[in-house]
């Protein structure tokens, strides 16, 4: 075992999404929360990016998705991420803060604007239909939406930072497994105990 800084994982996150830009697959990956019943639940969200330059996770999501509600009741979540032509597996957990239109923070507000404006007008206007996750109702599906391009974010959109404690990395490539973890000692040092692992 050793103690390094900096997110050792990170390299070699960006050196997979790198090499396996040319599928369009490698920016999808599986988020998995603690559903209200207490049970897991899982589904597939788009890589946004990092966090202001930092070892965060940005994912954007509906507010009234079932994810919102799981992480208001338990706000840590766990990424899996797999990347077909290096074999290469990313197993990040931590915790997710929301960024709501309710947040009280105005730079945090800002960023979640920033991530709005980052979405093409197509992805943005999926905020504006019906309640995702519940029953279809003719009724209630609108026939159009609108949205201006300059139009801020509304409601609906939210940003979900993640930001990692742990990252289980695999290679079976080379056979190679390594875990990264948080220092529990001083997790706000950015310090990182990295054990390589039997695969």
């Amino acid at each position: 075992m050793a103690t390094v800084t900096n997110s050792p994982w990170k390299h070699l996150l960006l050196d997979a999404l790198q090499t396996n830009a040319h599928l369009k697959q490698s920016s999808f990956f599986q988020l998995a929360t603690v559903g209200c019943n207490g049970k897991p639940a899982n589904r597939t969200v788009v890589f946004r990016g990092f966090h202001e330059g930092s070892q965060k996770i940005e994912i954007y999501t509906d507010s009234r998705s079932h994810k919102v509600d799981d992480l208001k009741r338990c706000p840590y979540g766990e990424i899996c991420w797999y990347f077909t032509d290096t074999w290469e597996q990313f197993r990040i957990n931590g915790k997710i803060e929301m960024i709501d239109s309710f947040n009280a923070d105005p730079l945090k507000l800002h960023l979640r604007e920033k991530a709005w404006f980052a979405s093409s007008l197509k992805s943005r206007m999926q905020y504006l239909g019906c309640d995702p996750g519940r029953p279809y109702i003719v009724s209630e599906t609108p026939n159009s939406y609108r949205l201006e391009p300059t139009d801020g974010p509304v409601d609906t959109f939210c940003l979900l930072v993640l930001d990692p404690e742990q990252v289980d990395y695999l290679n079976l490539k080379g056979n190679e497994r390594v875990v990264f973890r948080v220092n529990p000692d001083n997790p706000e040092s950015h310090e990182w105990i990295v054990e390589k692992i039997n695969p």
